[in-house]
């Protein structure tokens, strides 16, 4: 597959994939999250790298969706539910990665970029950076399966704060938070990256990616099974008064009004 949307630098132990949409501060599209799930899965036949640093080009890690250009719905809902999939199909892939895998973010990481950042294994973060999920800002829900990888790092209480009250949260915060595994500068991040990944390639691979698997297995025994139709909720939450409410309240600059419709 050829990547317009990405980039993908192999040679030796570490690899890089890079997010190459610096002009739409690394936005994804329905083509960006197909190249980013045929990238994760292209992997599993790289004899040679045993971790894999993703990062953003320009100034932002990824902005999640990208709300500028669309994707157009298809007039038949079971493909539209197909097509819902896509975001889930690529974090999906992105967890069953062998390599172990490290964010190297800075600036932003909302919606599907958060979703991204929470599937890697390890988060270097610029002391700048932050995360939000703006999903309900819009009167959505999070999908992508992507509510339990939030709740395993922070907790309830504060997934909570993240996903239903939109919280806007800085690189100090979810340091301290431990969604961040390190805080340096910006000018820093990708050297500190590549200092996680060389410690991470120098231990034997084996072991390393089957303990690995092991935790995630652990850690999200439930999660699929609890969060199987997550984009169908999406799909109904769309629907909503409430929802169309919130989009032409965000559109025009004004408070949005709830009826619970």
């Amino acid at each position: 597959m050829d990547y317009e949307l990405i980039k993908v630098e192999r040679g030796g132990e570490i690899a890089v994939v890079t997010f190459n949409r610096p002009d739409k501060a690394n936005a994804v599209n329905y083509q960006h999250l197909q190249e980013i799930e045929h990238a994760a899965l292209s992997f599993r036949d790289d004899e040679t790298a045993r971790v894999v640093i993703f990062a953003g080009a320009g100034k932002h890690f990824n902005s999640g969706a990208d709300l500028t250009g669309k994707d157009p719905d298809h007039p038949l809902l079971t493909v539209r539910r197909r097509r819902k999939r896509i975001g889930e199909r690529c974090i999906q892939a992105l967890r069953d990665m062998d390599q172990i895998t490290i964010a190297a973010w800075r600036g932003a990481a909302m919606g599907g970029g958060a979703c991204i950042a929470t599937a890697l294994d390890f988060r270097i973060g610029a002391r700048d950076c932050f995360m939000s999920y703006p999903e309900i800002l819009i009167g959505v829900n999070l999908m992508w399966q992507s509510l339990p990888l939030c709740v395993h790092l922070v907790g309830p209480a504060r997934a909570k704060r993240l996903v239903i009250g939109g919280e806007h949260i800085s690189g100090p915060t979810l340091l301290d938070w431990g969604v961040l595994d390190e805080m340096v500068e910006a000018e820093e991040v990708m050297d500190k990256a590549m200092e996680w990944a060389r410690h991470y390639a120098g231990q034997p691979p084996v072991a390393a990616q089957m303990i690995k698997r092991s935790v995630n297995a652990i850690s999200s025994a439930l999660d699929r099974s609890i969060m199987h139709m997550d984009f169908d909720q999406n799909i109904l939450s769309a629907e909503t008064e409430d929802a169309a409410q919130a989009v032409s309240a965000y559109l025009e600059k004004r408070p949005p009004t709830f009826t619970g419709n």
